[in-house]
Protein backbone atom coordinates (compact mmCIF):
# COMPACT_ATOMS: atom_id res chain seq x y z
CA UNK A 1 0.00 0.00 0.00
CA UNK A 2 1.44 3.41 -0.70
CA UNK A 3 3.02 5.44 1.99
CA UNK A 4 1.84 9.26 2.86
CA UNK A 5 3.95 10.96 0.31
CA UNK A 6 4.31 14.90 0.48
CA UNK A 7 4.33 15.31 -3.64
CA UNK A 8 5.53 18.80 -2.99
CA UNK A 9 8.87 17.23 -1.95
CA UNK A 10 9.46 14.93 -4.40
CA UNK A 11 12.79 14.33 -5.85
CA UNK A 12 14.54 12.41 -8.35
CA UNK A 13 15.39 9.29 -6.42
CA UNK A 14 14.36 5.63 -5.33
CA UNK A 15 11.14 4.91 -4.05
CA UNK A 16 9.90 1.98 -2.85
CA UNK A 17 6.68 0.86 -4.67
CA UNK A 18 4.27 -2.00 -4.26
CA UNK A 19 5.78 -4.24 -7.26
CA UNK A 20 7.94 -4.40 -10.64
CA UNK A 21 6.93 -7.07 -13.14
CA UNK A 22 9.04 -9.63 -14.01
CA UNK A 23 9.23 -12.28 -17.08
CA UNK A 24 12.05 -14.61 -17.76
CA UNK A 25 13.23 -15.90 -21.38
CA UNK A 26 14.30 -18.96 -21.77
CA UNK A 27 14.78 -21.47 -24.77
CA UNK A 28 14.05 -19.02 -27.29
CA UNK A 29 10.84 -17.60 -25.55
CA UNK A 30 9.56 -15.35 -23.03
CA UNK A 31 6.89 -16.47 -20.04
CA UNK A 32 3.48 -14.55 -19.38
CA UNK A 33 5.39 -12.36 -16.05
CA UNK A 34 4.41 -11.85 -12.82
CA UNK A 35 3.89 -9.28 -10.19
CA UNK A 36 6.90 -9.15 -7.40
CA UNK A 37 6.64 -7.35 -4.26
CA UNK A 38 10.45 -8.05 -3.10
CA UNK A 39 12.53 -5.11 -4.96
CA UNK A 40 15.45 -8.01 -4.95
CA UNK A 41 16.99 -10.58 -7.50
CA UNK A 42 18.03 -13.48 -6.70
CA UNK A 43 21.30 -13.73 -8.99
CA UNK A 44 23.39 -16.75 -10.22
CA UNK A 45 27.12 -15.79 -9.61
CA UNK A 46 28.28 -16.37 -13.17
CA UNK A 47 25.27 -14.19 -14.41
CA UNK A 48 26.55 -12.23 -17.97
CA UNK A 49 25.12 -9.12 -16.45
CA UNK A 50 27.77 -9.36 -13.97
CA UNK A 51 30.63 -10.18 -15.60
CA UNK A 52 30.15 -9.11 -19.17
CA UNK A 53 27.48 -6.56 -18.90
CA UNK A 54 24.79 -7.99 -21.07
CA UNK A 55 22.46 -4.95 -19.55
CA UNK A 56 20.26 -2.38 -20.90
CA UNK A 57 17.14 -0.33 -19.70
CA UNK A 58 15.10 2.74 -20.79
CA UNK A 59 14.09 5.37 -19.03
CA UNK A 60 9.99 7.02 -19.38
CA UNK A 61 7.42 8.94 -17.87
CA UNK A 62 3.91 8.21 -17.03
CA UNK A 63 1.36 11.26 -16.29
CA UNK A 64 -1.52 12.18 -14.13
CA UNK A 65 -3.21 14.00 -16.77
CA UNK A 66 -5.52 17.24 -16.30
CA UNK A 67 -8.99 15.15 -17.37
CA UNK A 68 -7.42 12.30 -14.54
CA UNK A 69 -6.40 9.66 -16.74
CA UNK A 70 -2.94 8.17 -16.53
CA UNK A 71 -0.44 8.03 -19.79
CA UNK A 72 2.70 7.08 -20.51
CA UNK A 73 4.59 9.63 -22.79
CA UNK A 74 6.18 7.45 -26.07
CA UNK A 75 6.46 4.03 -24.62
CA UNK A 76 6.61 2.62 -27.92
CA UNK A 77 9.71 4.62 -28.85
CA UNK A 78 11.39 3.33 -25.78
CA UNK A 79 10.19 -0.48 -27.31
CA UNK A 80 12.04 -0.03 -30.04
CA UNK A 81 15.10 1.28 -29.16
CA UNK A 82 15.88 -1.12 -26.32
CA UNK A 83 15.08 -3.76 -29.16
CA UNK A 84 17.97 -1.89 -31.15
CA UNK A 85 19.91 -2.08 -28.18
CA UNK A 86 19.11 -5.58 -27.08
CA UNK A 87 20.23 -6.85 -31.01
CA UNK A 88 23.63 -5.41 -30.16
CA UNK A 89 24.61 -7.09 -27.11
CA UNK A 90 23.33 -10.25 -28.05
CA UNK A 91 19.96 -10.30 -25.71
CA UNK A 92 17.09 -11.79 -27.04
CA UNK A 93 14.12 -8.69 -28.11
CA UNK A 94 11.73 -7.76 -26.04
CA UNK A 95 8.72 -7.92 -28.90
CA UNK A 96 7.04 -4.06 -28.70
CA UNK A 97 3.37 -5.61 -27.65
CA UNK A 98 4.83 -7.06 -24.75
CA UNK A 99 7.08 -4.45 -23.47
CA UNK A 100 4.03 -1.99 -23.68
CA UNK A 101 1.86 -4.35 -21.70
CA UNK A 102 4.80 -4.83 -19.15
CA UNK A 103 4.74 -1.10 -18.34
CA UNK A 104 0.82 -1.05 -18.37
CA UNK A 105 0.70 -3.47 -15.72
CA UNK A 106 3.65 -2.02 -13.40
CA UNK A 107 1.80 1.44 -13.76
CA UNK A 108 -1.38 0.21 -13.17
CA UNK A 109 0.27 -1.90 -9.64
CA UNK A 110 1.30 1.32 -8.34
CA UNK A 111 -1.47 4.17 -10.07
CA UNK A 112 -1.43 5.44 -6.74
CA UNK A 113 2.15 6.65 -6.80
CA UNK A 114 1.09 8.27 -9.87
CA UNK A 115 1.52 11.99 -8.69
CA UNK A 116 -1.57 13.92 -8.79
CA UNK A 117 -2.10 16.56 -11.37
CA UNK A 118 -0.28 20.03 -10.68
CA UNK A 119 2.31 19.25 -8.66
CA UNK A 120 5.08 19.08 -11.83
CA UNK A 121 5.44 15.34 -10.75
CA UNK A 122 5.63 11.96 -12.54
CA UNK A 123 6.32 8.32 -12.40
CA UNK A 124 9.48 7.12 -13.27
CA UNK A 125 8.97 3.71 -15.37
CA UNK A 126 12.56 2.20 -15.60
CA UNK A 127 12.15 -0.78 -17.90
CA UNK A 128 15.23 -3.21 -17.91
CA UNK A 129 17.19 -6.03 -19.68
CA UNK A 130 19.73 -8.10 -18.58
CA UNK A 131 21.62 -11.50 -18.87
CA UNK A 132 20.62 -13.87 -15.94
CA UNK A 133 21.97 -17.19 -17.46
CA UNK A 134 25.22 -18.07 -15.82
CA UNK A 135 28.25 -18.31 -18.50
CA UNK A 136 31.72 -18.32 -17.79
CA UNK A 137 32.84 -18.25 -21.34
CA UNK A 138 32.56 -15.04 -23.38
CA UNK A 139 29.66 -15.73 -24.69
CA UNK A 140 25.58 -14.54 -24.55
CA UNK A 141 23.53 -15.61 -21.85
CA UNK A 142 20.92 -18.31 -21.90
CA UNK A 143 18.88 -17.26 -19.73
CA UNK A 144 17.62 -13.19 -19.59
CA UNK A 145 15.06 -11.24 -17.14
CA UNK A 146 13.63 -8.32 -17.63
CA UNK A 147 11.88 -5.99 -15.36
CA UNK A 148 9.51 -2.96 -15.15
CA UNK A 149 9.65 -1.07 -12.05
CA UNK A 150 8.32 2.50 -11.31
CA UNK A 151 9.45 5.34 -8.98
CA UNK A 152 7.38 8.67 -8.28
CA UNK A 153 9.53 11.71 -9.13
CA UNK A 154 9.06 15.35 -8.44
CA UNK A 155 9.47 18.48 -10.90
CA UNK A 156 13.57 18.35 -11.33
CA UNK A 157 13.33 22.50 -11.30
CA UNK A 158 11.72 23.54 -8.83
CA UNK A 159 10.59 27.65 -9.09
CA UNK A 160 11.37 27.90 -13.35
CA UNK A 161 14.05 26.17 -15.25
CA UNK A 162 17.62 27.15 -14.06
CA UNK A 163 20.76 27.29 -16.81
CA UNK A 164 23.86 25.28 -16.01
CA UNK A 165 27.57 25.56 -16.01
CA UNK A 166 28.92 22.82 -18.76
CA UNK A 167 32.69 21.84 -18.74
CA UNK A 168 34.96 20.17 -21.56
CA UNK A 169 37.00 17.09 -19.90
CA UNK A 170 39.36 16.37 -23.00
CA UNK A 171 40.72 13.59 -20.90
CA UNK A 172 37.50 11.84 -21.46
CA UNK A 173 35.73 10.32 -24.27
CA UNK A 174 31.92 8.95 -23.69
CA UNK A 175 32.19 6.28 -26.65
CA UNK A 176 34.14 4.78 -29.09
CA UNK A 177 33.48 5.66 -32.80
CA UNK A 178 32.38 2.20 -33.61
CA UNK A 179 31.17 1.04 -30.12
CA UNK A 180 28.19 1.24 -28.49
CA UNK A 181 27.63 4.99 -27.69
CA UNK A 182 24.16 4.95 -29.94
CA UNK A 183 22.74 2.31 -27.83
CA UNK A 184 21.20 2.78 -24.11
CA UNK A 185 23.74 -0.05 -22.33
CA UNK A 186 24.55 0.23 -18.68
CA UNK A 187 28.12 0.14 -19.60
CA UNK A 188 28.32 3.86 -21.26
CA UNK A 189 26.97 5.11 -17.69
CA UNK A 190 29.84 3.45 -15.60
CA UNK A 191 32.15 4.95 -18.16
CA UNK A 192 30.90 8.74 -17.55
CA UNK A 193 30.77 8.19 -13.66
CA UNK A 194 34.37 9.41 -12.65
CA UNK A 195 34.12 12.26 -15.75
CA UNK A 196 30.45 12.95 -14.33
CA UNK A 197 32.37 13.15 -10.53
CA UNK A 198 35.45 15.22 -11.48
CA UNK A 199 32.86 17.80 -12.97
CA UNK A 200 30.82 17.95 -10.20
CA UNK A 201 33.69 18.89 -7.83
CA UNK A 202 34.75 21.55 -10.57
CA UNK A 203 31.55 23.63 -9.87
CA UNK A 204 29.73 21.88 -13.30
CA UNK A 205 26.47 20.75 -13.47
CA UNK A 206 27.23 18.84 -16.34
CA UNK A 207 29.67 17.86 -18.57
CA UNK A 208 30.45 17.75 -22.56
CA UNK A 209 31.60 15.40 -24.86
CA UNK A 210 33.54 15.74 -27.96
CA UNK A 211 34.29 13.56 -30.90
CA UNK A 212 36.56 10.86 -30.03
CA UNK A 213 38.28 10.83 -32.51
CA UNK A 214 39.67 14.59 -33.03
CA UNK A 215 38.03 16.21 -30.21
CA UNK A 216 36.44 19.27 -32.41
CA UNK A 217 32.70 18.26 -32.78
CA UNK A 218 30.03 17.85 -30.39
CA UNK A 219 28.74 14.63 -29.27
CA UNK A 220 26.30 15.05 -26.39
CA UNK A 221 26.15 16.06 -22.51
CA UNK A 222 26.60 13.39 -20.17
CA UNK A 223 23.26 11.96 -19.89
CA UNK A 224 21.32 14.29 -22.60
CA UNK A 225 21.77 15.17 -26.36
CA UNK A 226 23.08 18.60 -27.28
CA UNK A 227 20.34 21.14 -28.73
CA UNK A 228 20.71 24.43 -29.87
CA UNK A 229 19.03 27.28 -31.57
CA UNK A 230 21.19 29.18 -33.84
CA UNK A 231 20.81 32.86 -34.25
CA UNK A 232 18.91 32.31 -37.65
CA UNK A 233 16.09 30.70 -35.72
CA UNK A 234 16.99 27.03 -37.04
CA UNK A 235 16.49 23.84 -34.23
CA UNK A 236 20.52 22.12 -34.56
CA UNK A 237 21.49 19.17 -32.83
CA UNK A 238 24.59 16.92 -33.30
CA UNK A 239 24.61 13.88 -35.43
CA UNK A 240 26.93 11.00 -34.59
CA UNK A 241 27.24 7.34 -34.31
CA UNK A 242 28.50 7.42 -30.71
CA UNK A 243 25.03 9.26 -29.96
CA UNK A 244 22.06 7.51 -28.07
CA UNK A 245 18.96 9.13 -30.08
CA UNK A 246 17.03 10.85 -27.46
CA UNK A 247 13.49 9.99 -27.34
CA UNK A 248 13.07 13.49 -26.59
CA UNK A 249 14.96 15.17 -28.94
CA UNK A 250 13.18 13.57 -31.81
CA UNK A 251 9.67 14.52 -30.14
CA UNK A 252 11.49 18.29 -29.96
CA UNK A 253 12.58 18.65 -33.45
CA UNK A 254 8.51 17.22 -34.29
CA UNK A 255 7.59 19.94 -32.46
CA UNK A 256 10.16 22.46 -34.04
CA UNK A 257 9.17 21.70 -37.22
CA UNK A 258 5.08 21.87 -36.84
CA UNK A 259 6.31 25.90 -35.51
CA UNK A 260 7.86 26.00 -38.97
CA UNK A 261 11.49 26.15 -37.97
CA UNK A 262 14.15 24.11 -40.26
CA UNK A 263 15.66 21.40 -38.22
CA UNK A 264 19.73 20.65 -38.87
CA UNK A 265 21.06 17.42 -37.75
CA UNK A 266 24.46 17.49 -38.15
CA UNK A 267 27.91 17.97 -37.25
CA UNK A 268 28.41 20.70 -35.06
CA UNK A 269 31.71 22.26 -34.49
CA UNK A 270 32.78 23.09 -31.11
CA UNK A 271 34.19 26.20 -32.79
CA UNK A 272 30.42 27.00 -33.60
CA UNK A 273 28.97 26.95 -29.82
CA UNK A 274 29.66 30.56 -29.43
CA UNK A 275 27.38 31.72 -32.15
CA UNK A 276 24.29 29.95 -31.08
CA UNK A 277 21.46 31.76 -29.16
CA UNK A 278 20.50 29.20 -27.01
CA UNK A 279 21.81 25.41 -26.11
CA UNK A 280 20.78 23.04 -23.99
CA UNK A 281 20.97 19.78 -22.70
CA UNK A 282 17.49 17.54 -23.63
CA UNK A 283 16.15 14.18 -21.93
CA UNK A 284 13.57 12.06 -20.15
CA UNK A 285 14.05 13.99 -16.40
CA UNK A 286 13.69 17.53 -17.41
CA UNK A 287 13.01 17.88 -21.20
CA UNK A 288 15.51 20.46 -21.36
CA UNK A 289 18.05 21.94 -19.09
CA UNK A 290 19.18 25.64 -20.48
CA UNK A 291 22.95 25.55 -20.74
CA UNK A 292 24.47 29.22 -20.59
CA UNK A 293 28.04 29.07 -19.97
CA UNK A 294 30.45 26.29 -21.56
CA UNK A 295 34.48 25.98 -20.31
CA UNK A 296 36.75 24.19 -22.14
CA UNK A 297 40.09 25.01 -20.78
CA UNK A 298 41.05 28.85 -20.36
CA UNK A 299 37.98 29.32 -22.68
CA UNK A 300 34.76 30.20 -21.37
CA UNK A 301 31.62 30.81 -23.65
CA UNK A 302 28.38 32.40 -22.71
CA UNK A 303 25.29 31.79 -24.52
CA UNK A 304 21.89 33.10 -23.53
CA UNK A 305 20.21 35.00 -20.78
CA UNK A 306 22.39 34.23 -17.78
CA UNK A 307 19.45 33.59 -15.34
CA UNK A 308 16.85 31.37 -17.51
CA UNK A 309 15.86 29.44 -20.73
CA UNK A 310 16.09 31.37 -23.50
CA UNK A 311 12.58 32.00 -25.63
CA UNK A 312 12.37 29.35 -27.99
CA UNK A 313 13.49 26.61 -25.80
CA UNK A 314 11.38 27.61 -23.30
CA UNK A 315 8.46 27.46 -25.74
CA UNK A 316 9.24 24.06 -26.77
CA UNK A 317 9.61 22.46 -23.44
CA UNK A 318 6.75 23.92 -22.33
CA UNK A 319 4.74 22.07 -25.46
CA UNK A 320 6.55 18.56 -25.14
CA UNK A 321 4.83 19.35 -21.20
CA UNK A 322 1.59 20.49 -22.37
CA UNK A 323 1.22 17.13 -24.19
CA UNK A 324 2.64 14.76 -21.53
CA UNK A 325 -0.04 16.41 -19.00
CA UNK A 326 -3.39 16.25 -21.55
CA UNK A 327 -3.27 20.13 -21.59
CA UNK A 328 -3.10 20.33 -25.46
CA UNK A 329 -4.32 17.90 -27.93
CA UNK A 330 -1.73 15.17 -28.86
CA UNK A 331 -1.72 15.68 -32.35
CA UNK A 332 0.89 12.84 -33.36
CA UNK A 333 -0.51 10.14 -30.93
CA UNK A 334 2.58 10.04 -28.55
CA UNK A 335 0.32 9.04 -25.23
CA UNK A 336 -0.86 5.86 -24.31
CA UNK A 337 -3.55 5.62 -22.19
CA UNK A 338 -2.75 2.98 -18.74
Amino acid sequence: MKKSIDWSKLGFEYMDTDCHVRYLWRDGKWNDGEQVADPHCNLHIAATVLHYGQTAFEGLKAFRCKDGKVRVFRADANARRMATTARRICMPEVPEAMFLDAVKRAIRANIDYVPPYGTGGSLYVRPLLFGSGPQIGVNPAKEYTFIVMVVPVGAYYKGGMKPVRAVVLDDYDRAAPLGVGHIKVAGNYAASLEPHRVAHDRGFAVELYLDAKEHRYVEEFGTSNFVGISKAGHYVTAESQSILPSITNMSLQQLARDLGMPVEVRRVAFDELADFAEIGACGTAVVITPVNEIVRGDLTIRVGPRDGCGPVLEKLCKQVKAIQDGETPDTHAWTMEV
